[in-house]
């Protein structure tokens, strides 16, 4: 199995940035600043054109910010979201959903699943917020995900890869387990020789050059909560991770 190196992007400036990098695979969000949301077809099909359909995008499916246990009409919103970005070309989906008892949501991700079929899926990071991990990644194998996206429950895989590693040894083939969450070129090999993933993730950004943003910021107008400096994805710090990637 070949490695990759998943980049994360919301805008067409980073996911222009992440295939000119080498990224094997986008995922494609609206709103890293909220943990990522579900974007728009239109931005899915802006990527395509860039990329030539030479890379996979998987799709965010999540309908707001802040948990992952949804009620019936978020769900619906999601399931429909899911058959649009599918029949603009998305080549998978990304998702995850949990009761209130930190487990996983079989029903919701069930259904989920089936909207997004035959596109493969991959359960987010809700995983690191699951109560018994060496029980859900079974379940989450069970329900036909392609991967789970873990930082191992920790605030950043260089410190869950004692975990990662852990799942990795009990799912085997079953299921590809990529580390995530606060990947960067000082910890990338540390994760890399402590878990021998084949799969990782990172947005590997860097905040936007001043002189950009200051054509922007001409008033004290402030819209939303997050207004302030950009932050995107940097072409030469994909490429420099996709080297270490592929020469280790």
């Amino acid at each position: 199995m070949s490695k990759v190196l998943e980049v994360c992007v919301d805008s067409l400036d980073s996911a222009t940035a992440a295939v000119a990098g080498g990224a094997g695979r986008i995922e494609l969000c609206a709103s890293l600043l909220e943990g990522g949301l579900t974007p728009t077809p239109g931005l899915l099909i802006q990527v395509q054109n860039l990329s030539g359909n030479k890379v996979p995008i998987y799709c965010m499916l999540r309908c707001r910010p802040g948990n992952f246990i949804y009620n019936r009409q978020e769900l619906e919103v999601m399931v429909e979201d899911a058959k649009i970005l599918r029949k603009y070309g998305a080549n998978g989906f990304v998702f995850g959903a949990l009761d209130e008892n930190g487990a996983v949501d079989m029903k919701m991700c069930r259904e989920i699943v089936k909207a997004c079929y035959p596109c493969p899926v991959t359960f987010h990071r809700a995983f690191d917020f699951c109560e018994r991990p060496s029980i859900e990644i079974e379940v989450i194998i069970d329900l036909g995900f392609e991967r789970v996206l873990t930082s191992g429950k920790q605030s950043n895989a260089q410190l869950g890869v004692k975990l990662i590693k852990k799942l990795m040894e009990q799912v085997g083939s079953r299921i590809i387990i990529m580390p995530g969450g606060g990947l960067n070129k000082e910890n990338f090999k540390f994760i890399m020789e402590n878990t021998e993933a084949k799969e990782y993730h990172g947005s590997f950004r860097k905040l936007k050059s001043t002189i950009e943003q200051d054509d922007c910021n001409t008033t004290d107008v402030k819209i939303g909560e997050h207004s302030g400096p950009m932050h995107v994805t940097d072409k030469e710090y994909v490429a420099e991770i996709v080297h270490m990637l592929t020469n280790c």
